[in-house]
């Protein structure tokens, strides 16, 4: 890398699942519309005429008269390829397909146990985590190999496993994962206040949050706004607005698989005291299955959905169509920022900012005290030049921490069973886990284990067989 004029050029990144038709595209315009960093991607995919597409399309962004940040992007045809010598590396890949997703989604409904995304809790996202760790300990040992000193940003689901086996793997990584569910809380903090206190434009960086948590079941226990304490703001809404929820003006839950009202949210600050942050689709899943995903109409009275994957499967081929589009040159790339933090972490990293965000790391510091060192957790830390300090978050409430453990336990022991290939791990996990607990006899929740082990077997290693 070279430093001049408050710029940084000739960075090199890695990105694993350079093919991707979602996250990847997000890097890329953000990348476009920032002049202080410049350098070269290599885009590297076990599907390689997805990332030579994405070669084109990247390249065509960096030739437009109104790009500012200039990236040179190639094709990498191996792991050792990409990582060689980079500064960065970015992983964000599909473990498996979406075929394989389905099973995990769709055949816990035959014991009435409903998921809302899939990907992280639940019966799910174990066995999404059982393809994925695998392919983490493949790249985590070419990270060791080939590129140990770089930062590696994770933005796979299940986060938290997928950081936690990049440690296990090795150990010295420089690793953590990222994760937008906090500023999409800290815009509905934004939003009640301009609301409640008659406040035009308030910038969602200006709203200072305390984070605390695991991925996905994260929460706030300080929030203000230049100032002001926002709990009691919070608290006035959530009572005036407790049956209708937050209605976001650009969104509407009920014309969108993602959206929410975020009425789950305010339930559990009513239960709990804290500001729940993360989508209310991802919420539901940590918490008892006889609760807010007890069936289809129970999900609708608390205004989110079930993400199915019919849906996934349906916006996958708009994806593929827009892809071709973009390489023919047809349609351009829409410059229009994420809101996602990746860049400005990047060149914070690089010592051209310094940045508070949250963050998912190891809990080596004992941010949060009353949970493991080994535990993957999500609180803010600054981000310097080379350097990524974690936040002493506090102690998470004991009436919250009952509702971690369960998950921060199963975290050990899918880990644990992907490397031993062990189903008794697996059906521990899932007899564990609130989401089935008491939902069904031990004997059908084995017997789903087992069914949704044998729907993702070609992605799994030779020991499940």
């Amino acid at each position: 890398m070279k430093y001049e004029n408050n710029k940084v050029t000739d960075i090199t990144i890695a990105y694993i699942g350079g093919g991707s038709r979602g996250w990847a595209w997000t890097f890329m315009t953000d990348l476009s519309m920032d002049s202080s960093i410049s350098g070269t991607i290599r885009l590297y995919d076990i599907d390689e005429a997805a990332a030579k597409s994405n070669e084109i399309i990247g390249n065509k962004l960096t030739e437009r008269e109104d790009t500012v940040g200039k990236w040179n992007y190639v094709t990498s045809g191996s792991l050792e390829e990409a990582l060689t010598g980079c500064d960065f590396a970015v992983i964000s890949i599909l473990p498996g397909t979406f075929d394989e997703m389905d099973s995990d989604v769709h055949l816990p409904e035959r014991l009435g146990i409903y998921q809302s995304v899939g990907d992280t809790a639940g019966p799910g996202g174990a066995i999404r985590a059982l393809r994925t760790i695998p392919m983490f300990v493949t790249i985590g040992e070419a990270i060791k190999k080939y590129a140990p000193k770089a930062w590696v940003i994770n933005y796979t689901n299940p986060m938290s496993l997928c950081v936690k086996t990049l440690y296990h793997v090795f150990p010295e990584i420089r690793a953590f994962g990222c994760c937008h569910e906090v500023f999409g809380t800290q815009k509905v903090l934004k939003g009640i206040c301009e609301e409640s206190l008659g406040l035009e434009h308030a910038d969602r960086s200006d709203i200072h949050v305390n984070v605390l948590g695991i991925n996905h079941f994260t929460w706030f226990d300080q929030a203000s706004y230049k100032g002001i304490d926002l709990f009691p703001v919070y608290r006035d809404y959530v009572n005036s607005h407790y049956e209708e929820g937050y209605n976001e003006p650009d969104k509407n839950w009920a014309n969108s698989t993602f959206e929410c009202a975020h009425r789950l949210k305010f339930d559990l600050f009513r239960r709990y005291g804290l500001i729940a942050a993360a989508g209310d689709r991802h919420l539901a899943e940590f918490m008892p299955g006889d609760e807010y995903l007890k069936d289809p109409e129970t999900v609708k009275s608390w205004k989110f959905g079930l993400t199915t994957v019919k849906w996934r499967k349906e916006d996958l081929q708009k994806r593929l169509e827009k892809s071709r589009k973009l390489v023919s040159g047809e349609i351009e790339m829409e410059q229009k920022p994420s809101g996602e933090e990746g860049i400005l972490l990047i060149k914070s990293l690089c010592g051209l900012e310094r940045t508070v965000s949250n963050v998912n790391i190891p809990n080596t510091f004992l941010q949060i005290p009353n949970l493991p060192a080994e535990t993957i957790v999500e609180t803010n830390a600054v981000f310097s030049k080379d350097s990524i300090k974690p936040v002493a978050a506090g102690a998470i409430p004991e009436n919250v921490l009952e509702l971690i453990l369960p998950h921060t336990k199963n975290h050990e022991l899918i880990l644990k069973a992907a490397l031993t290939c062990d189903r008794n791990l697996v059906y521990e996990v899932f007899l564990n886990d609130p989401l089935v607990k008491g939902r069904a006899s031990k004997e059908e929740v084995i017997k789903l284990a087992d069914d949704m082990i044998d729907a993702t077997l070609s992605y799994l290693p030779e020991g499940w067989k």
